[in-house]
């Protein structure tokens, strides 16, 4: 049996679906002001959910767009995935490099004065920092490191 929509339940699924894309445009366009942030996994899910629950019982969404979307999905999750691991290995071989420039010369530039010295200990962490004459100093602040003699 097959289940057909009244008009004010028609009417009332419009206005709902237009009330939610003008919200999720506004909230793209707020997105799109600030270059950091993008549409990522839970708003395609809430679109999907919302697509699905909303749509008309008489015109269902076909089945290979619904293939299309849940792929879509997958990539996404995907590379969700791997950006997160990249990140992970970003953050190790930069506390690797801090580590192997123990016991090196560096040059440290601040906004107020330059730092020179010799590193004595290395931090670990996500921001590892280097103690240099008595000071701990965040990596990326370390603008020269000399060959050891």
């Amino acid at each position: 049996m097959q289940s057909i929509m009244s008009s004010e339940e028609r009417a009332a699924a419009t206005t709902w679906a237009e009330t939610e894309n003008r919200r999720l445009s506004l909230e793209f366009n707020q997105r799109s002001t600030n270059p950091n942030q993008n549409l990522g996994r839970d708003d395609f899910l809430r679109i999907l959910l919302t697509q699905l629950s909303h749509q008309d019982p008489t015109a269902p969404m076909q089945d290979t767009e619904f293939i299309a979307q849940m792929a879509q999905f997958s990539t996404l999750e995907q590379m969700t995935n791997l950006a997160a691991d990249f990140s992970r290995m970003a953050r190790m071989l930069h506390a690797s490099e801090a580590s192997n420039a123990l016991g090196r010369s560096v040059d440290i530039h601040l906004e107020n004065e330059s730092v020179q010295g010799i590193i004595r200990a290395v931090t670990r962490g996500d921001t590892p920092q280097v103690l240099v004459n008595g000071r701990f100093f965040d990596w990326d602040q370390v603008s020269t490191i000399f060959d050891e003699q």
